[in-house]
C-alpha cells in the first residue's frame, strides 16, 4: 500500500505544479520549497539539540504554540525547528521569534523524508493535529527518533478506520504517543490496538487563555467603540457577510459592527467595502477624524483578531455556511457569546458551547436576527451566556502542561542515555 500512497503524493505534487500559473497559494507552495535543503544545510547548526515541531497551517500553529513556548521556557538550551505544510501558515509565521529555524516541509516522498531527517537530526518530533506524513514517520522510526501527535481528534469515518485504510493504522501504531482532545478519540485508537494514548484536551484552550491575559490595546477600535456595544464578525466568508449586511440595515440602536474577513487581500477587502455603507471604514485607515461616527469597521490586517474579541458584546464566527466554522474559543475566552452557521458538528468545542448556553447556531437570517435581539434585550440571558462561554474555556485548560511534562521526560531520558 505504500506504493499507492507514494503515487498519490507524486500526483498531488504534480497537481500543485500544474496549478502554479493560476493559483497564488500553489505558487507559494512550490517556490517556498525551492532549495529548502540548501537552506537547511546553510542555516541549521548542531551545537545544541534540535526539537522539531510541524504544523499544517496557521490554525495548527496556534494549537502548537503554547507547547512550543512552554517547551522553550523549560529547555532554553534546545533549538526548535518549525515546519509548515501550507503557505497560509508559513507566510504569516515565517518570522516567529520563538523558533530557531522555520521552513516549509519538503513534500512527503521517501527521498525527501530521509534527507530531511538526516540533515536536521531532531531529538524529538512533534506533529500537531492531523499531520500524518507516513514517509516522515517511517524515517523517524528508522532513525530512532521519538515522535508524538498532539491535539488530535479521531472519528470512526476517517480513512484510517476503513478497510482500505488498515495499513495506515499499522503506521499509527509506530508513533510513540498520541495526545487526544476527547475520550471518544482515545477509545477509538485503543479499539484498534493503539494504547499509547493520553486524553490531554485541546491546547487551544491554553492558547486563548494566554491571549486574554496579554491585555493588548488597539486605540482605533477603542475610539470606534466608545460607549457602543460591538458586534464582531470574525473569519467571515461571503455567505456570512450576507447576514451581517442584513444586520447593518436594521440599524440596531447603540450597536456598532466590526467585520474581520477570513481573507484580507486587497481585492477581497474592496469587494466587501462595496457592500457596506459609505461611512464604513477600514482599520488600516482609521483615525480620529473618521472613526468616531463610523457604524462599521473592516479589519484589513492579519494577526489581531484573537485579541480584539475583548471589545465585543456579541461575536459571529464565520465558516458555518461553508466547510466549517473557525475558532470559537478566541471569543469565548473573553466571555463573549458566539453565533455561527449550521456546519459546526465536527467541532466538539462548538457543540459543548451550545450545550452550555455559551453559543448559538443559526441557519437563516431570521434565526440570526432573533438570537441577536434576544441577547441584546435580555440582560439576564446575556450574562448567563457570557459566563458559560468564559467558564467553559477556564475549565478546559491544562493540555499544554500534560504534553510538556511528557516531552520533558523523553528529553531527560535521552540526555541520560547520551551520558
Amino acid at each position: 500500500m505504500f506504493f499507492f500512497y507514494n503515487l498519490f503524493i507524486q500526483l498531488y505534487n504534480l497537481t500543485i505544479w500544474l496549478s502554479k500559473p493560476f493559483n497564488n497559494k500553489a505558487r507559494l507552495w512550490i517556490d517556498g520549497r525551492k532549495d529548502v535543503f540548501k537552506k537547511i544545510i546553510k542555516r541549521v547548526e548542531h551545537d545544541k539539540p534540535i526539537v522539531w515541531f510541524h504544523c499544517a497551517s496557521l490554525g495548527e500553529f496556534e494549537q502548537g504554540l503554547p507547547v512550543i513556548e512552554s517547551f522553550k521556557e523549560t529547555f532554553p538550551d534546545k533549538q526548535i525547528i518549525l515546519t509548515f505544510f501550507s503557505p497560509s501558515g508559513f507566510e504569516i509565521r515565517k518570522n516567529y521569534p520563538g523558533a530557531d529555524y522555520i521552513f516549509y516541509l519538503p513534500a512527503d516522498t521517501r527521498r525527501n523524508a530521509r534527507r530531511f531527517i538526516d540533515l536536521v537530526k531532531p531529538e524529538i518530533a512533534v506533529f500537531v493535529k492531523y499531520e500524518f506524513w507516513f514517509n516522515y514517520m517511517r524515517e523517524l522510526k528508522r532513525s530512532y527518533v521519538p515522535y508524538i501527535f498532539i491535539s488530535t481528534i479521531f472519528r470512526p469515518k476517517q480513512h484510517f478506520f476503513r478497510k482500505w485504510g488498515r495499513w495506515q493504522i499499522e503506521q499509527l501504531r509506530q508513533a510513540d504517543h498520541f495526545f487526544v482532545q476527547n475520550q471518544s478519540s482515545a477509545d477509538l485508537l485503543q479499539k484498534h490496538g493503539i494504547e499509547q494514548v493520553t486524553l490531554s484536551g485541546d491546547t487551544r484552550f491554553d492558547r486563548v487563555h494566554n491571549i486574554a491575559k496579554q491585555k493588548r490595546v488597539f486605540p482605533p477600535i477603542e475610539i470606534f467603540k466608545g460607549e457602543s456595544k460591538i458586534f464582531l464578525a470574525g473569519s467571515t466568508w461571503q455567505p456570512d457577510e450576507e447576514l451581517i449586511t442584513e444586520l447593518i440595515k436594521l440599524n440596531f440602536d447603540g450597536l456598532k459592527i466590526i467585520i474581520a474577513p477570513h481573507e484580507v487581500h486587497e481585492a477581497r477587502i474592496q469587494t466587501l467595502m462595496r457592500k457596506l455603507p459609505d461611512s464604513a471604514i477600514r482599520y488600516s485607515m482609521a483615525d480620529t477624524s473618521n472613526v468616531t461616527e463610523a457604524p462599521v469597521m473592516v479589519i484589513d490586517t492579519i494577526g489581531i483578531l484573537s485579541h480584539i474579541y475583548k471589545y465585543a458584546t456579541l461575536a459571529y464566527i464565520g465558516g458555518g455556511f461553508g466547510s466549517g466554522i473557525h475558532n470559537t474559543l478566541e471569543a469565548a475566552t473573553f466571555g463573549v457569546p458566539v453565533i455561527f452557521g449550521p456546519n459546526f458538528n465536527k467541532f466538539h468545542e462548538a457543540v459543548d458551547l451550545i450545550e452550555r448556553g455559551g453559543a448559538y447556531n443559526i441557519s437563516s437570517k431570521s434565526e440570526f436576527i432573533e438570537v441577536i435581539n434576544t441577547l441584546l434585550n435580555n440582560q439576564k440571558k446575556y450574562e448567563a451566556s457570557s459566563f458559560a462561554a468564559r467558564n467553559y474555556v477556564e475549565q478546559k485548560q491544562g493540555a499544554t502542561g500534560i504534553i510538556v511534562n511528557y516531552l520533558k521526560n523523553i528529553s531527560n531520558n535521552l540526555t541520560n542515555f547520551e551520558k
